[in-house]
């Protein structure tokens, strides 16, 4: 890795606040939400007449409690514009989600929200130590899906130049970042770790040694300590996660500091919450759960209480990084994401937590799930790195010894018995933005 990127705050005023001052600013900014969204949103007014409240019942921030949860299915149901608070005259942005599971759900964005959006996201690249006279390469997607303009956006806020080149074209990619001398790199970190591999296997460049890269902020998917050590290895830069969704904001939730100990989240702007997704009742400090979130700033479609499926803990110590705001732990996974093999409960991401613990194992692979007869079989589906794969192709006792260590660590961190199937280097689908690692062929039967 190359030399850490020195963050520094770029709102201090907010991001230093003491915890009494922000406690106030939040409060003041909640009654504020609460009355706008029960006044412009049919769909909080019906809420709230069936919990029983009315805007002059939520003061502080312990009456968020009385707030009854908004729902991914409540903006579904709403689509597209049930949800709008502001004028569509008003309105500037549109997106809507890929509507993969259900009818998409709309996030629109008044001159405000844009405002916000890009000082959140400033945010974001400070953290990473992104500076005026950076050149920022934004391989997230542009179009509906948020993360290209929410990264956009933060690096013209913060003064940085922007390659706006988006995901795909990864040979073009790494040409541009050598000729142009990018120097933070802005994608899904299964696409970053994929442009590390390319560039050395297809193109004969070492991204570590060849590239200017000393950045990178990674999200949009759920990914492991240990693929972060991959991409910094691969791309000579220090990896941060980020955080953040489209019913909210889009990108800039939350973000990692240099100290690489938890996720800052915006609070000035966001309201967080943990809860037991089950009972819907606050978790005890440092308990896992649910986030849910609250937008306090936002005009076109802001939610209250909205339950975002991203499981997580809080953390409460104080960061030496300077920045007081609450951070979170890095996203375990979606509630709705979690697989159950024979009883056993786990997300996709601790299969790589276990994979990559092994030397000689990519980052690429597929986790196929079935139940051929009354019981629950997993086969991991795993490439070999291209250096183990042509040092043992053909040698079956280190095929064998390989793929005895891989299940070995699945079967221990996980907890459920793989059949560790290992295919031929360059056979599984590499990914441009999000990562799709499952196939539960149960849902098929």
């Amino acid at each position: 890795m190359k030399d850490s990127a020195e963050s520094w705050i770029f709102q201090p005023e907010f991001e230093k606040m003491p915890r009494s001052k922000l406690v106030q600013l939040q409060e003041e900014r909640l009654r504020k939400i609460v009355k706008y969204c029960y006044d412009k949103v049919p769909v909080y007014r019906t809420k709230f007449k069936h919990a029983g409240i009315t805007p002059d019942d939520v003061k502080t921030l312990d009456d968020l409690e009385k707030i009854p949860f908004t729902e991914k299915e409540d903006l579904r149901k709403a689509y597209p514009y049930g949800m709008l608070a502001a004028d569509l005259s008003d309105v500037l942005e549109l997106h809507a989600s890929s509507g993969t599971t259900g009818h998409p759900t709309t996030c629109a964005y008044t001159k405000s929200d844009l405002e916000v959006w890009s000082k959140v996201m400033a945010r974001i690249y400070a953290s990473a130590g992104t500076r005026k006279g950076d050149i920022v390469q934004n391989a997230y997607g542009y179009g509906l899906f948020t993360g290209g303009l929410g990264f956009h956006y933060g690096a013209l806020e913060i003064g940085a130049t922007v390659l706006p080149i988006a995901a795909g074209e990864t040979e073009r990619q790494i040409s541009l970042a050598k000729e142009y001398g990018t120097t933070v790199l802005t994608c899904t970190p299964s696409y970053a770790a994929f442009m590390g591999r390319y560039a050395k296997e297809k193109m004969g460049i070492d991204p570590a040694k060849e590239l200017k890269w000393k950045s990178g902020l990674f999200g949009a998917e759920a990914w492991s300590e240990e693929l972060r050590e991959r991409i910094e290895e691969l791309l000579g830069l220090e990896a941060f996660d980020i955080y953040g969704l489209s019913e909210v904001i889009g990108p800039g939730v939350s973000v990692e500091c240099a100290e690489h100990d938890g996720l800052h989240i915006e609070e000035d702007h966001f309201l967080p919450e943990i809860i037991n997704p089950k009972t819907g009742e606050r978790c005890k400090e440092g308990e896992t759960g649910e986030l849910v979130l609250t937008t306090l700033t936002r005009q076109a479609t802001p939610v209250l209480r909205f339950r975002t499926g991203d499981t997580t803990a809080f953390k409460f110590d104080e960061c030496v990084c300077g920045r007081a705001s609450l951070r979170m732990d890095r996203i375990f996974g979606r509630a709705d994401d979690m697989l159950k093999v024979r009883g056993v409960k786990f997300w996709p991401k601790t299969v790589e937590h276990a994979l990559l613990r092994v030397d000689g194992a990519s980052e690429n692979y597929e986790i196929v799930i079935d139940r051929p007869e009354e019981l629950d079989v997993m086969t991991l589906r795993l490439e070999p790195s291209k250096e183990c794969y042509e040092s043992v192709k053909g040698d079956l006792s280190k095929l064998q010894a390989l793929v005895k260590e891989i299940d070995e660590h699945v079967k221990s961190i996980v907890g459920v018995k793989a059949n560790v199937e290992l295919v031929p280097y360059g056979s599984l689908p590499r990914f441009m933005g999000k990562a799709k690692r499952i196939r539960d062929l149960r849902k098929q039967r």
